[in-house]
């Protein structure tokens, strides 16, 4: 049995499909310079994004266990496609935050990286670098 399930169906018979997650509906399309009608981000900033929202909440977490007062705290995500498959090449995470000392945000930093489902997953496979700003 799965640990996680996520479902989606196309919309009406549009280029739109619906991702059911939990109790969450989260909507993908493609740009309409792509043929689609732009009703959600492709499938490739989903990635992007899944990936920095997953680590930004072991951020947020390590920080809060460690009482460290971490603000304004962001993530910018980038990837650089390779076409022949079409495909990520390179993935980086940049880590930006006011209020923390340096050697603690890189620890938290670390922590964070380690802890993190989608870059353990995507690291293994794309070249992944995550750094502090």
């Amino acid at each position: 049995m799965a640990d996680l399930t996520v479902t989606v169906t196309r919309v009406k018979e549009t280029s739109t499909s619906e991702s059911a997650i939990r109790e969450h509906k989260v909507l993908v399309d493609r740009p309409t310079d792509k043929g689609g009608q732009d009703h959600g981000p492709m499938g490739g900033e989903l990635l992007l994004a899944a990936l920095g929202g997953c680590f930004m909440s072991n951020l947020i977490a390590a920080a809060a266990a460690r009482n460290v007062p971490a603000r304004a705290l962001s993530v910018t995500v980038e990837g650089a496609l390779a076409s022949a498959p079409p495909r990520f090449e390179m993935i980086e995470l940049t880590v930006h935050a006011e209020g923390a000392d340096a050697a603690v945000l890189d620890k938290l930093v670390e922590i964070s990286e380690r802890a993190c489902i989608v870059a353990n997953t995507l690291g293994a496979a794309v070249s992944l670098k995550i750094r502090r700003a």
